[in-house]
C-alpha cells in the first residue's frame, strides 16, 4: 500500500492552521448573516476539533492535502496502434509503426512527455466486461459479465452458460464510483454506459455510485454522431439514440464535441464547489457506426486508405481533441497539479482496415477487437499527473516517472486497487480483486512483486473468435479453444512466445508440450479461483479445458 511520509513539520504549522480556521469562521458569519451569539457556540466547537485533529493529524491532513481529482478517459473500440504514439517497444524503447504515422494524436504526444505509457496493458476483448472489471477491479471471469451486454436480448450464444451475468452491474455491487463517492467525490460519468441492458437497474450509472449520468444508458453505440441526426432520436436507429443531449439536436455538433462540453462544465461546478471529482468520461467514439468528424476529415482524405478507415481517424483526432480540451479546461480552473488521468482503450482496435485475425487492423499485432490475438486485447494505457508539481503530497505518494515507458504486464483490473490504495482505502471485506496496485510501475520501476499475468475468458459466439479463454504469463500466452475452429487452426491449444515472436505468427504447441501443459494448468487454476462458469455441450454438461 502506498503511504506519505510522516509529516515531521505539522507542529509548526499549527498556529498557521488556527488562524486560517479563524478567518474561515469569522468569513462564514459574514456570509451567513448569523449573529455572533447565535454561532459563536458552533465556532468553538469547531476551533476545538481542530486543535483534537491535530493530535491525531486526521484534520490537518485534510486542511493540507485536498483530495485528488481523478480522471478516467476511457475510448471504445481505441487499440494499441491506433495513435500517433508509439506504445509498441523494441530493446525497451518505443518503436513506430506504419499506422502511428497515419494517426493524428497531439495531445496524446504531450501527456506522453508528461506521464508513463504501458506496451502491455490489456483489455477484455469486447467492451461490457472491461468496462465493469474497471469499475471492479475484477477479472471478467469473476465477474462473469464475459461478453457485451445487447441491451434488449440475451446475447450469450447457443452453448453459452446459462449464468452469464447478462444484467451487469446493479445497486448491490461494489463499483469503484460508489467506493469514491463514500470518500466525498463528485462521481460524474459522461458518455458510453454498457453496464447493463435496457430497464435494468444498471442501465442507469446513478445506481452504481454516480452523482451525475451525462449520455450514459445501455447502449453500446450511438445511433449517430450527428446533433444535426439528433445523435439518433427518430432515425432507424432510434433505439441507439444517445440520451440527455437534446439541446444539441438539430445543431451542427459532433457527438465527441457535446460531451465534452457537458464534462468541462460538470467538472467546472465540482471545482467552484470545491469538491474533488471524479470524472469518467468514456467516449462513444470510436465505435462504429464510422461516421466523419467533419473537424478532421479532411486530414486523411488523400492517405490512400479506404473512406471507412478515413473516418475512424477522423473520429480518434475528434478523441484526441476532446483530450486536449479537457485537459486545457481543467489546466484554467486552476487544479492541473491535483489531478491525475487514466488513458486508455477498452479493448483491442476496429479500425476498418482489414479481417479479424490478419495483421491489418492493430499492425503489427495480429487480430482486431474480439479476435484471441494481441490485436483484440491490447490497449493503450497513459497515466499522468496533469501538471508536475514535486510539492504536491498526492504526487508525492504516487509520483509518475514523466516520459517514460512500462513494459510489464497490467490490465484494467489494476485501476481498481491503485486508486485505493493511492486514497488508503481498504478494498470492501467480501469483495475479490484480481488487479494490483500500480504504484512502481506508474514510478517508472520494476515491480517483481506484481504477476506478470492476464486472463480472458469468452465463453461465448458469434463474434470474431469464440468460445475461448487466453492466458498470458511474461513472455508466454496460451488459447484454449473449447470447441475447436478455423481461427484457431482446427486445435484446442495455441501456444505463442511473445518475446520471441510478438506478433503471433509461430504457434509453439507441438514443439513446447512442457511449457504448453504448464500455461493451460495455471489457465485452469486461474479460471477455478474465478469461480468461471464455462461454455455448455449440446448435452447440457460444461464443457471444462482439457489439460493436456
Amino acid at each position: 500500500m502506498i503511504r506519505t511520509k510522516p509529516d515531521t513539520d505539522a507542529p509548526l504549522r499549527q498556529e498557521t492552521l488556527l488562524l486560517r480556521a479563524a478567518k474561515g469562521c469569522m468569513l462564514w458569519l459574514r456570509e451567513s448573516g448569523m449573529s455572533w451569539p447565535r454561532a459563536g457556540l458552533r465556532w468553538l466547537v469547531a476551533t476545538a476539533i481542530l486543535f483534537t485533529g491535530m493530535a491525531g493529524g486526521s484534520v490537518c491532513a485534510a486542511e493540507r492535502d485536498p483530495l485528488p481529482n481523478i480522471v478516467i478517459f476511457l475510448v471504445d473500440d481505441l487499440g494499441v496502434m491506433d495513435s500517433s504514439v508509439p506504445f509498441l517497444t523494441e530493446n525497451g524503447k518505443p518503436r513506430k509503426y506504419p499506422l502511428n504515422d497515419f494517426y493524428r494524436t497531439p495531445c496524446l504526444e504531450e501527456l506522453a512527455r508528461r506521464g508513463v505509457r504501458f506496451s502491455n496493458f490489456y483489455a477484455m476483448s469486447v467492451c461490457s466486461p472491461t468496462r465493469i472489471s474497471l469499475m471492479t477491479g475484477q477479472y471478467a471471469a469473476r465477474h462473469r459479465t464475459t461478453n457485451w451486454i445487447n441491451p434488449d436480448r440475451n446475447n450469450g450464444g447457443p452453448h453459452a452458460p446459462a449464468d452469464w451475468n447478462w444484467q451487469g452491474l446493479g445497486p448491490q455491487d461494489v463499483t469503484l464510483a460508489r467506493i469514491l463517492q463514500q470518500r466525498g467525490y463528485r462521481t460524474i460519468h459522461v458518455g458510453k454506459g454498457h453496464f447493463g441492458p435496457r430497464h435494468s437497474p444498471g442501465a442507469d450509472p446513478r445506481n452504481l455510485g454516480f452523482d451525475i449520468n451525462i449520455a450514459g444508458a445501455s447502449i453500446g453505440a450511438p445511433g449517430s454522431y450527428y446533433g444535426r441526426d439528433r445523435f439518433g432520436a427518430g432515425t432507424p436507429r432510434s433505439s441507439h439514440a444517445v440520451p440527455g443531449l437534446e439541446k444539441y439536436h438539430g445543431q451542427d455538433i459532433y457527438l465527441t464535441e457535446a460531451l465534452t462540453r457537458e464534462a468541462v462544465a460538470a467538472v467546472r461546478e465540482a471545482v467552484n464547489e470545491r469538491r474533488p471529482f471524479f470524472l469518467y468520461f468514456a467516449h462513444y467514439a470510436v465505435h462504429a457506426p464510422f461516421q466523419p468528424d467533419p473537424r478532421f476529415a479532411d486530414h486523411y482524405r488523400h492517405s490512400g486508405k479506404p473512406a471507412p478507415a478515413q473516418a475512424f481517424a477522423s473520429m480518434v483526432e475528434g478523441v484526441d481533441r476532446s483530450l486536449a480540451d479537457l485537459v486545457a479546461a481543467i489546466e484554467s480552473m486552476g487544479v492541473a497539479e491535483n489531478t491525475l488521468l487514466f488513458y486508455l482503450g477498452d479493448n483491442g482496435s476496429d479500425a476498418p482496415l482489414g479481417g479479424p485475425h490478419e495483421v491489418a487492423s492493430a499492425a503489427p499485432l495480429r487480430g482486431k477487437k474480439g479476435s484471441h490475438y494481441e490485436g483484440g486485447m491490447r490497449v493503450p494505457f497513459l497515466a499522468a499527473w496533469l501538471r508536475a508539481d514535486p510539492e504536491n503530497p498526492w504526487q508525492t505518494r504516487l509520483p509518475i516517472a514523466a516520459g517514460a515507458v512500462q513494459d510489464q504486464v497490467a490490465s484494467v483490473c489494476d485501476l481498481f486497487p491503485t486508486l485505493l490504495a493511492l486514497l488508503d482505502v481498504p478494498i470492501p471485506d467480501g469483495h475479490a480483486v484480481d488487479g494490483y496496485a500500480l504504484g512502481r510501475l506508474l514510478a517508472g520501476q520494476a515491480d517483481p512483486q506484481k504477476p506478470q499475468t492476464f486472463l480472458m475468458h469468452y465463453p461465448h459466439s458469434p463474434h470474431r473468435s469464440d468460445y475461448w479463454t487466453s492466458y498470458r504469463k511474461g513472455r508466454w500466452k496460451v488459447v484454449y479453444h473449447y470447441f475447436p475452429e478455423e481461427s484457431g487452426m482446427g486445435s484446442h491449444y495455441q501456444l505463442f512466445d511473445l518475446e520471441q515472436d510478438p506478433f503471433e505468427q509461430h504457434d509453439r504447441a507441438q514443439q513446447e508440450p512442457q511449457t504448453l501443459r504448464m500455461m493451460v494448468k495455471e489457465m485452469v487454476e486461474g479460471l477455478e479461483r474465478c469461480k468461471a462458469l464455462y461454455p455448455i455441450r449440446n448435452d447440457g454438461s460444461p464443457c471444462l479445458p482439457v489439460i493436456p
